[in-house]
């Protein structure tokens, strides 16, 4: 069946309807993360986790998260913003599944980064998607503030939802609900979502995109890792610099690339 939501007038006719997918595909970022928030003691006990393997079951998520998304931005800017969310939604099912069927600690750990990526891709593209679809400034606005409270309400009902999941069902089951959520967005999303791009994109920029996620990644691996390993401690510290130094040639690079002929 082909898609026919790119027509402007079938896109105004629909925007509602869009917002909801989308709103439906940003929530699931909100309430994974709080459900596992209201999880780790099942896990500890279930899995054998650490203290330190619990800290980054929620941590390895941020960084990837973090670290990918200004890429995952300007990737579904450029070629996309339908496939950047289509592609985001089923990494996030597709590490959700894998999370739920972990066997240990350290798998669990690596599935959640993975899902990172996933909500790195969504993310943005759910928001450069209202701007694309709401030509109007003030009906953006309505939609811009529904899409932050939805964000929102994914974060308050993800402890009630982990509860309620964790008390009659096994711990796999806070991973499995993000499944059916997944696959509504994604067939909402094809039915609904128009692919827009922004035609003043710049050409690809692999080596920044680059720059940007070593310099963030470290950046907030030391944030993360400063509580457990002392604020002063030099691994801290090397890298905080190390971080600051990638990003300042990040910034450096972008500057100097700004001023180069397309």
């Amino acid at each position: 069946m082909a898609r026919n939501v790119c027509n402007p007038d079938v896109m105004f006719k629909r925007r509602w309807m869009t917002l909801i997918v989308v709103c439906v595909s940003l929530m699931v970022i909100g309430l994974d993360n709080t459900i596992l928030n209201v999880a780790l003691p099942t896990l500890a006990r279930q899995l054998h986790a650490s203290t330190s393997s619990l800290q980054w079951m929620v941590d390895s998520y941020t960084l990837v998260f973090a670290g990918l998304l200004l890429t995952a931005g300007s990737l579904g800017d450029r070629f996309g913003r339908y496939g950047a969310l289509t592609l985001g939604l089923i990494i996030f099912g597709t590490g959700s599944l894998a999370s739920a069927m972990s066997g240990s600690a350290g798998v669990l750990v690596a599935t959640r980064a993975f899902m990172g990526i996933g909500g790195a891709f969504i993310m943005p593209a759910t928001l450069s998607i209202i701007t694309n679809v709401f030509t109007d400034p003030i009906e953006r606005g309505k939609a811009i503030g529904i899409w932050a409270g939805v964000s929102a309400l994914g974060i308050g009902i993800g402890p009630m939802a982990g509860g309620f999941l964790l008390a009659h069902f096994y711990w796999g089951s806070i991973f499995f609900v993000n499944v059916p959520i997944v696959l509504i967005a994604l067939v909402g999303g094809f039915f609904l979502v128009p692919n827009s791009k922004d035609p003043s994109a710049p050409r690809l920029d692999p080596f920044g995109a680059l720059l940007s996620i070593v310099g963030l990644a470290a950046v907030l691996w030391a944030v993360i890792e400063a509580p457990t390993r002392g604020w002063g401690s030099s691994s801290i510290l090397g890298a905080f610099l190390a971080g600051a130094l990638v990003i300042a040639g990040f910034i450096a690079w972008e500057l100097r690339s700004a001023l180069r002929p397309r």
